[in-house]
């Protein structure tokens, strides 16, 4: 049986996958066991579904990279496009059985940088069994019948809620986004909001998280990242900042301990991501865990995982809530994975760490203007997943005379450690803006007590700060109202070679328990990087790892499950790290995979591509 909100704090013993990452929980795991290591290198296509969406000249717009996770609910797939569109798939054969269509575009590309992307929907039941499905695109909250996919009346504006009501301040309904799945506890509907980083303006829109009542969509409560006077962290916001900042959003899914009604939220970046001279202090909540009351959106607890962020390491990863024990207590934890590649560990109940977490000095910023913070928090459990920092050492050297370039390439940058601030040299940071860990997320398994987490590693990106363009020519330019900006995202040399050495992408196994590595290995391929003409005659290794944001799953089975930007599905055994099978696409996989058992069959899908490449592909053994 389903909770009443469908969704179960754990997978336990069902075909089915209720929510975004498996369960509330985030663990991305599942029961199913009828593929394991023994016969996983069978496994073969068993269909294949097509978006089919492409670029609409008319309406300015592209679709994105198909991120999305399906359900599975009384056997039917639902899943969502990139451009927004809700569709239930037969999960034997991919056929469809409706489609729904809030036609996003009409409003034009979406001001985040990634093209039209959405990662999943979020399931309800009624007390009359009626199966609602919901779909935030956009800056709309929609509740579709899952028999038909119809809106329902009820629920909104017939079947539609306009999420820049209600707001701490007035928003253009066009830079209002959403990517990640609500969160849904007993009769709520709970969702943050996504905001474009290129858009840096005064009042630009806010990060409130609200909860709908899932019946009529009429507010419940609303929790405002940007303390008010008066309130909890008020004084962290210098110069009256909490009137006008922006952004300090949850873009990343959100994870729920249904049993105990507490909500966790991973909080973004505020605006400007890279320079904070109109926000000076540490700036609370920005860049935190923080723990809800589900029910009422009251604070329990908070740690703020950034002080003043500068960097872009936005909380991205759904949090993990995982039972732990260690030095022979039983802990019901929650792990924060992050961008910059750690993994903070606490009581999911009471806040404290689990293991301790030390303030270390970090650089200053030499930037006019700019107070950066003095400390940051580094945990001293689990070990780093990704390099950190960035010297002379670490440059591309696949050959003497490329690693010769690449540190004379380096050499006009800012070097240094984590938090090595952006500068108007340009600063390479290492990780780069994405991860680290990412919107996939780690998968939990709880019968060994290991997480496992796809990371993004060697992967820099440049925060070279300038005065942002202003020009009739930059049709953005009534949206920019900032002092610096980032100019140049990416850490690359020669047309496109990365200016870090490989490998660019790990598989890592923590031990909860133990708070250490039990493994870690490369994962996936980079092929661009095999066709690049510097590289023609180079002996390249195996696995050159491949950078991505998605995540990874594990089953009972012993499998590791994960794509993870690489141009294959791979299966991992969970023990060892090995890889026990890959299956190459001809385009990169683009989402986090899921699993579930239909007529006596277990599948493996994921998805893959961007617009016409754009696929849903689901495994099964032979």
């Amino acid at each position: 049986m389903l909770s009443a909100g469908v969704r179960g704090q754990t997978n336990n013993g069902s075909n089915q996958w209720p929510a975004y990452a498996g369960d509330a929980a985030s663990t991305h795991y599942s029961t199913l066991r009828q593929i394991n290591r023994a016969n996983v290198s069978t496994l073969a296509i068993a269909w294949t579904w097509e978006p089919r969406e492409a670029a609409l000249k008319e309406f300015g717009t592209q679709p994105g990279t198909f991120q999305n996770t399906p359900l599975m609910i009384d056997d039917v797939l639902y899943v969502s496009t990139p451009y927004n569109r809700v569709v239930a798939l037969d999960p034997k054969s991919g056929r469809e059985i409706w489609r729904y269509d809030p036609e996003p575009f009409k409003e034009g590309q979406p001001p985040n940088g990634t093209g039209f992307v959405h990662r999943g929907v979020a399931a309800w039941r009624d007390e009359a069994g009626n199966l609602r499905i919901f779909m935030n695109s956009r800056y709309r909250l929609i509740s579709l019948d899952g028999r038909s996919g119809q809106p329902v009346a009820a629920f909104g504006n017939k079947g539609i809620v306009d999420l820049t009501k209600g707001l701490s301040w007035e928003v253009n309904p066009r830079h209002y986004t959403n990517t990640s799945p609500p969160v849904v506890y007993k009769n709520l509907v709970i969702l943050g909001n996504g905001v474009g980083d290129r858009l840096t303006y005064r009042n630009d829109p806010p990060g409130d998280i609200r909860a709908f009542d899932a019946h009529t969509g009429k507010i419940v409560w609303t929790f405002r990242p940007l303390p008010q006077p008066g309130e909890f962290g008020h004084d962290t916001w210098g110069g009256d900042a909490w009137r006008f900042t922006g952004h300090t959003n949850v873009w990343a899914p959100m994870s729920l301990d249904d049993t105990r009604g507490l909500l966790y939220l991973p909080l973004s970046t505020p605006s400007n991501d890279y320079y904070g001279a109109r926000r000076p202090g540490a700036n609370l909540f920005a860049e935190s865990l923080v723990c809800l009351d589900a029910a009422t959106g009251l604070r329990k607890w908070h740690f703020q995982i950034v002080h003043h962020g500068l960097w872009d390491y936005d909380l991205a990863s759904p949090p993990t809530l995982a039972p732990i024990a260690v030095g022979g207590k039983r802990i019901d934890a929650v792990v924060q994975l992050t961008k910059q590649g750690f993994a903070f560990v606490f009581d999911r109940v009471t806040g404290e760490p689990v293991w301790p977490i030390e303030e270390r000095p970090v650089p200053k910023s030499d930037v006019s203007g700019e107070q950066s913070w003095p400390t940051q928090p580094f945990p001293t459990k689990p070990p780093t997943l990704s390099e950190q920092g960035v010297t002379l050492d670490d440059a591309f050297d696949l050959t003497p005379a490329l690693r010769d370039a690449a540190r004379a390439e380096l050499s006009k940058y800012r070097l240094g450690p984590l938090y090595t601030p952006p500068s108007l040299q340009g600063t390479v940071m290492r990780p780069g803006v994405i991860g680290g860990a990412n919107w996939g997320g780690g998968a939990y398994d709880p019968e060994s007590g290991f997480l496992f987490v796809k990371t993004t590693s060697n992967n820099a990106a440049i925060l070279k700060l300038a005065a942002p363009d202003k020009s009739p020519a930059n049709p953005r330019a009534d949206e920019v109202d900032a002092d610096l900006i980032n100019r140049a995202p990416n850490a690359t040399f020669m047309n496109g070679l990365p200016l870090l050495k490989p490998p660019y992408g790990h598989l890592t196994a923590i031990d909860l328990n133990r708070g250490e590595i039990a493994w870690r290995v490369p994962i996936g391929d980079t092929s661009s990087l095999r066709s690049h003409p510097a590289l023609k005659d180079v002996a390249l290794p195996n696995k050159l790892g491949a950078a991505g944001a998605p995540g990874a799953i594990v089953t009972a089975g012993g499998l590791v499950f994960v794509g993870g930007g690489d141009v294959a599905l791979n299966a991992v055994d969970a023990m060892t790290g090995e890889t026990l099978w890959r299956f190459p696409f001809d385009t990169r996989t683009t989402a986090t995979p899921m699993t579930y058992s239909s007529a006596g069959k277990q599948y493996v899908a994921i998805a893959i591509g961007q617009a016409e490449t754009a696929k849903l592909v689901a495994f099964t053994l032979p």
